[in-house]
């Protein structure tokens, strides 16, 4: 029998998984899939130290006009898709006001701060290298409204955070990246964050280094979990604890255990496309709502969020993201068939769930990053195999909080 349980094999599963073995547990990783092939795939591959805050809801009376209106590419959505999230929605729209979300980024900042440092050493011991980049990403701005506000936050974020930035004018952007061939006022420079050019082959390297130190993965029904007299067996696999790490598909089997999740899935799109002259860094567009990565297959062009039941087979927020990516380089074909989907598990209060299941013997949740599980697996992993090797975890990310 395990000592630990872990279902789900995605960047956040997997750490888990380092992190408990590194304290000396026996641990078997249980997954329907191959690691790092779900949610942990479909990212532009950032691991992001800059993203201080976690990501708010437009509630600027024109941008929620825009939303409503169906007139943007930052958020999409139909009315199935949001009436079956709503009162999630809601609390999100609520705790993405100014009071609360600055609590929110207290814990948030403190976590994020960390990711580089503990994906380090995971990095060097599983020989993955050769797919990580530690120079930044770059975010354009169009107008000198933008590129001032722009100039603000990195000022307040060094202060505030330490996040180091540079700010740079279109013809120190060109130098930088001279594929793009658009006239572009000027960029910030995010050189503490580190990019990946392929991040299922992260998780997956992250999971052969786990195995080699002695874990288990095992493919296998993560839903069949149930108590079997003091231990939890999930498919026949059998652990002492048991930690559920299954991003989107958390809520629906906690549930069944009493911990009932209000999340928001965030629909995302990515596409992969051929450049002759390949970027060096990502560069995120958040005028025209997407982040274009240089991936192993060639750009990847990865789109902001969309509230649908069903992912739409033409997504208009991929091919306004194909339009301007066209716009700024030349681009070539796509190299698959069909774009990439995925749902991102966000909490309607933005901080991830870690921690115990009130009222279940050690049964354990570690999900609901929103935007961010590739970043920041790692950290929080940590913070759950320190409270299960009896700290007092944080406060701020406890499942008990929604039963308050």
């Amino acid at each position: 029998m395990a000592e630990v349980l872990v279902l789900g094999a995605g960047m956040v599963g997997v750490t888990t998984g380092l992190a408990l073995q590194a304290r000396g547990h026996q641990v078997t990783i249980l997954d329907r899939g191959a690691p790092g092939r779900e949610t942990s795939y479909g990212n532009a591959g950032l691991i992001q130290t800059e993203a201080v805050e976690p990501y708010a809801m437009p509630l600027a009376p024109a941008a929620l006009m825009q939303i409503a209106m169906g007139r943007g590419y930052d958020v999409k959505w139909n009315i199935p898709g949001l009436m079956s999230q709503m009162g999630a929605v809601w609390k999100y729209a609520i705790n993405s006001l100014p009071a609360s979300h600055k609590r929110a980024s207290v814990t948030w900042g403190k976590m994020i701060r960390q990711s580089t440092d503990l994906h380090g050493p995971l990095i060097k011991a599983a020989g993955a290298d050769n797919i990580i980049r530690r120079d930044g990403y770059i975010e354009l701005h169009r107008t000198p409204a933008k590129l001032e506000k722009a100039r603000k936050n990195a000022e307040r974020f060094l202060t505030e955070f330490g996040v180091q930035a540079r700010m740079m004018n279109g013809a120190e952007l060109r130098a930088m990246e001279p594929s793009i061939k658009a006239d572009i006022l000027g960029a910030t420079h995010w050189s503490d964050s580190w990019n990946c050019s392929d991040p299922g082959a992260l998780v997956a390297s992250y999971a052969a280094l786990f195995q080699k130190q002695g874990g288990q993965i095992v493919n296998g029904d993560a839903g069949d979990l149930h108590r079997k007299g003091s231990a939890w067996v999930a498919d026949e696999v059998t652990g002492e604890h048991a930690v559920v790490a299954l991003g989107p598909w958390s809520p629906m089997l906690t549930a069944r255990f009493g911990l009932k999740v209000p999340m928001v899935y965030k629909r995302g799109y990515h596409r992969h496309y051929h450049m002759d002259m390949p970027l060096h860094h990502p560069i995120a567009d958040f005028g025209n709502s997407v982040v274009l990565s240089p991936m192993r297959r060639g750009l990847r062009i990865a789109t902001a969020a969309e509230l649908t039941l069903h992912p739409r087979m033409t997504p208009p927020q991929l091919r306004h993201g194909e339009q301007a990516a066209r716009e700024l380089f030349d681009l070539g074909a796509p190299v698959e068939a069909e774009p990439w989907t995925g749902r991102r598990p966000c909490m309607p209060d933005m901080l991830p769930l870690v921690g115990r299941v009130p009222d279940q013997p050690n049964l354990w949740a570690h999900f609901g990053h929103g935007h961010q599980g590739f970043t920041l697996g790692p950290v929080t992993a940590e913070i759950l195999a320190e409270e299960m090797d009896g700290g007092a975890g944080w406060d701020a990310l406890q499942p008990s909080r929604l039963m308050r």
